[in-house]
């Protein structure tokens, strides 16, 4: 059967190459006469021997076929359209049907010559197809993903008290489950845990289950944007709710109150820390996971992007004996691994560091880790008290919340300690905006205070499919240039290695704003954060915008991931 999808009349793959410039005359030649020895298909040769990557070959196998090329992701594939083709088919013929639009069917394949293998779809599924050009791995991994929705509800119900899991108890009692090597036995556990793997695997640091009005949705969060990873039946979101609430030890019958609770998993043969937390809906419970994985997390201060003059600037104000430092910042922006990456550098047996976290999400070898517990009234004011009992050197006190912290904060760096702490603020002068409003007495900022240091994580450009281009004069101007200047800047295509954002990857922009005399005297007058504002523009304060901008002309990221974070400055 004809294709209409297939022109009449098609290029040779080795003259497109040569003829693009991918290959030299001499080299395809070689390729041609190894392929008569061998028998493979050139693209396969190509790629053994180095020639070319497959990256590379999709897009000319594409152009030589005349069909498109697309980088499967999530969110490509129609749940509703998939199941047209057996699983066993799918994976045989190493195809993916994606969606289907007026009688025509889009199918993903890494074979675009194996017409037969079309035309038996088309007798299969009785409508035309469309193939489009993918690479080999990802068509497979979306066949994984895609069929994973093809669970029997009654199957799962039948099979959740029968599941296969193995509790093993460590010496701190914490549970830890075995994700790579579960018995297929039961549906709800395969899909449960194949979920937990595959975002462990793609580096997410969270998963969010979110039950709809007729859907269940999958999506996780990686470099701080949230992607549909899957959407499973509506009706296997409470069989795999319960999964996770009993891998957590909490309570599977309570439904209409939220529940927290830990669990530790052992991904492809290292631990992994998942907490969890279900907040009861109209649609039923929503659950995020935190992924805390320990092979991620940066602890080394020289890694975390800081600009060199600002490295060592922060260094110098660690090393000092006393006094407090707050690391600024919204939610997600890097806070604490900043912290734990001070302390990292600070640890040495001649130090007793103490810290009070809410939670302690790592764990670091030497140093007295406390998580505070509200439920029993141990707040970071009372943990605060006790742990300056406790002869440290150096506290760490996970956030700073309200006069009563700050005040005790203040006066354990007055008396001799290194206090490091967290404020919820969006730039460093507002860290002592925020603490004036909280009526904490300006002598005591403006003595004890030894810097406010702001930060925000910004999207990588993704190596793999990072290009050049001319911005346009206006953001030329928005970058501080000449708009005549004829500079080339980068950004991300989209492939497959990154979930087609153009994006891989975060750095971190930051500022610090150091107590000095002038600033010192400024503060006991109580300024308004315009006010302190005011002041840093006549001071050579270099903010984070200035940061930014530097990063984009030094090809790390873009302008729009630089406006997308809404920096002022």
């Amino acid at each position: 059967m004809k294709n209409p999808f297939f022109p009449t009349k098609r290029r040779r793959l080795g003259e497109l190459l040569v003829a693009q410039g991918r290959v030299t005359p001499d080299d395809m030649t070689r390729m041609l006469r190894l392929q008569k020895q061998v028998g493979k298909p050139l693209g396969q040769i190509l790629i053994q021997e180095q020639l070319l990557t497959e990256e590379e070959l999709i897009p000319a196998l594409a152009e030589q076929m005349g069909i498109p090329h697309v980088w499967l992701r999530k969110g490509l594939v129609d749940p509703s359209v998939v199941h047209v083709l057996p699983k066993e088919l799918a994976l045989r013929y190493k195809v993916v049907p994606m969606f289907c639009v007026n009688g025509i069917l889009t199918l993903a394949t890494a074979d675009p010559d194996a017409l037969f293998v079309f035309d038996e779809i088309t007798k299969i599924t009785g409508k035309d197809v469309q193939p489009v050009v993918c690479r080999d791995e990802d068509i497979l991994a979306a066949i994984e993903t895609a069929y994973t929705r093809d669970v029997d509800i009654e199957e799962v119900m039948t099979t959740l008290d029968e599941a296969n899991l193995e509790i093993v108890k460590t010496r701190d009692d914490r549970a830890v489950s075995e994700l790579a090597s579960l018995a297929e036995g039961s549906p709800v556990i395969n899909l449960t845990h194949s979920i937990l793997l595959k975002a462990v695997r793609d580096g997410a640091s969270d998963i969010h289950l979110e039950p709809m009005k007729d859907r269940f949705q999958v999506r996780i969060r990686i470099d701080g944007i949230l992607y549909e990873m899957m959407a499973p039946k509506i009706d296997m979101h409470p069989a795999v709710v319960s999964r996770l609430k009993v891998m957590a030890n909490l309570d599977i019958a309570e439904r209409r109150m939220p529940q927290d609770g830990r669990i530790q998993v052992n991904a492809d043969g290292h631990a992994v820390d998942l907490r969890f937390s279900s907040m009861p809906g109209i649609h039923g419970e929503k659950v995020v996971i935190r992924i805390l994985d320990q092979r991620k997390v940066i602890l080394d201060i020289n890694r975390l992007g800081f600009e060199a003059g600002t490295l060592k600037r922060f260094k110098s104000l660690l090393r000092q004996p006393h006094g407090l430092i707050q690391v600024c910042g919204p939610t997600g922006s890097g806070k604490t691994t900043t912290l734990y990456a001070a302390i990292t550098m600070l640890n040495s047996p001649e130090k007793n560091i103490v810290t009070i976290e809410d939670p302690v999400e790592y764990q670091l070898n030497g140093v007295n880790q406390n998580q505070v517990n509200e439920g029993i009234g141990l707040s970071f004011a009372k943990f605060l008290k006790h742990a300056l009992r406790q002869d440290p050197d150096i506290l760490l006190v996970g956030e700073i919340r309200d006069r009563e912290t700050a005040e005790i904060a203040i006066q354990a760096s007055l008396t001799g300690h290194l206090v490091l702490s967290t404020m919820h603020t969006n730039d460093s002068p507002s860290a002592i905006a925020r603490m004036l409003d909280m009526r904490v007495e300006p002598y005591m900022i403006a003595s004890a205070l030894l810097a406010a240091m702001a930060q925000r994580l910004v999207r990588c450009i993704c190596p793999e499919c990072k290009t050049g281009y001319y911005p346009s004069k206006s953001v030329l101007l928005e970058l501080g240039l000449d708009e005549n200047d004829k500079r080339r800047l980068v950004h991300g295509k989209g492939c497959g290695g990154c979930y087609d954002s153009g994006y891989r990857g975060r750095a971190s922009l930051h500022e610090i704003l150091a107590m000095d005399d002038d600033l010192q005297a400024l503060i006991l007058e109580s300024p308004s954060s315009d006010a302190l504002r005011q002041y840093l523009g006549k001071s050579g304060f270099r903010p984070l915008a200035r940061d930014g901008r530097e990063k984009v002309l030094a090809g790390l990221t873009t302008i729009e991931e630089i406006r997308r974070i809404s920096m002022d400055g």
